[in-house]
C-alpha cells in the first residue's frame, strides 16, 4: 500500500482535477519544502509556548494531508491530535500519512462539542472561505476557556496571483483584518505578525514580473541549493520571532488568540 501511494503522490499533476492535484503535489513536498517546514516550525514553537509538553487536546482544523500532524506528533507524543477537513481525497491522505484520527467536515460547523479543546490550529485555511468570521467563531465554540487559536493566512490583495487561482483562494489579508476577525470571534489578540519577509522581494518577482502562462502553484521542491538559501531566511526569521520580534511586511500573516472566561464572540 505505501509503494502505491508513493506512486500515486508523484503522478503528473494533469492527470487530476485541479484541487485534487494540489492536495498530492502537497502530500508530496510539505515534509521539506523550505515554506511547511517554516509554516510547521512556527505552529509548533507558538503552540508549544502556550500548551507545553504535557496532555493537550488539540484540533487541527483544515489539516489538508496531514503534514502539520506528523510534524506535531513526532515533537510532542504528550498532544492529542485531531484533524479535520472538508476534503475526502485530504481527509484520506492525511489517514494514511499520521497516526490522528481525523474527521470530514467543515471549519463553519465543527461537527465538536463546545470546550473539546485546549488549542486549534489552523494553517492557511481561511483564505478558501466566504466567510472567515463563521469559522473563528466555531473555533471560539469549541475552545476550552484560556484555550489557544493559531491561524495563518495570506497577506496583501494586490499580491493575488496564478498562485491563488490554483489552490482556490478567495481572500488575502490585512494584519488589522486578521486582528479585528480575531476580536469580533471573542478572542483576545496576542500575536499578529507577518513572515516570509526575507524572500518577500522574490516572491513578489516571481509572482507579478516573471509570472508565465501555465502557471499552477508555487508548491512544488526547488533546486537543493534554492531549498538551502529559503530555509537559510527562515532560520533568520524564526531566530527574530523567539526573540519577540515582529515582522511588518511579508506575504504571511500569523495570529494566536486566546480564548477569555466571559468573552463571548460578537454576532451581527
Amino acid at each position: 500500500m505505501a509503494e502505491n501511494f508513493v506512486a500515486t503522490i508523484h503522478r503528473p499533476p494533469h492527470l487530476f482535477r485541479m484541487e485534487e492535484a494540489e492536495y498530492y503535489k502537497m502530500a508530496g513536498v510539505e515534509d521539506r519544502m523550505w515554506y511547511y517546514r517554516s509554516l510547521h516550525g512556527h505552529c509548533h514553537r507558538l503552540l508549544r509556548q502556550r500548551c507545553g509538553t504535557g496532555p493537550c487536546d488539540l484540533l487541527d482544523a483544515g489539516c489538508g494531508s496531514g503534514g502539520l500532524i506528523r510534524r506535531l506528533q513526532g515533537l510532542e507524543p504528550a498532544w492529542r491530535i485531531t484533524g479535520l477537513d472538508v476534503s475526502p481525497l485530504a481527509c484520506t491522505l492525511a489517514r494514511r500519512r499520521c497516526r490522528a484520527p481525523v474527521v470530514e467536515g467543515s471549519v463553519t460547523g465543527l461537527p465538536f462539542a463546545g470546550a473539546a479543546f485546549d488549542a486549534i490550529v489552523s494553517a492557511d485555511v481561511l483564505y478558501e472561505l466566504d466567510e472567515p468570521a463563521a469559522a473563528l467563531r466555531e473555533f471560539h465554540r469549541c475552545l476550552r476557556p484560556g484555550g489557544w487559536i493559531v491561524v495563518n493566512v495570506p497577506a496583501y490583495r494586490w499580491l493575488w496571483s496564478y498562485h491563488d487561482v490554483a489552490v482556490r483562494s478567495k481572500h488575502r489579508f490585512m494584519r488589522q483584518e486578521v486582528a479585528d476577525l480575531l476580536t469580533a470571534a471573542g478572542f483576545a489578540m496576542e500575536v499578529n505578525t507577518h513572515w516570509n519577509a526575507l524572500p518577500f522581494p522574490l516572491i513578489v518577482a516571481k509572482r507579478k514580473l516573471f509570472r508565465k502562462a501555465g502557471d499552477t502553484s508555487d508548491v512544488k521542491l526547488y533546486p537543493a541549493p534554492v531549498e538551502a538559501g529559503f530555509r537559510g531566511l527562515m532560520a533568520v526569521e524564526h531566530a527574530w520571532l523567539r526573540l519577540g520580534g515582529r515582522w511588518a511586511w511579508g506575504s504571511s500573516i500569523l495570529a494566536v488568540g486566546q480564548k477569555l472566561e466571559g468573552r463571548a464572540a460578537y454576532h451581527d
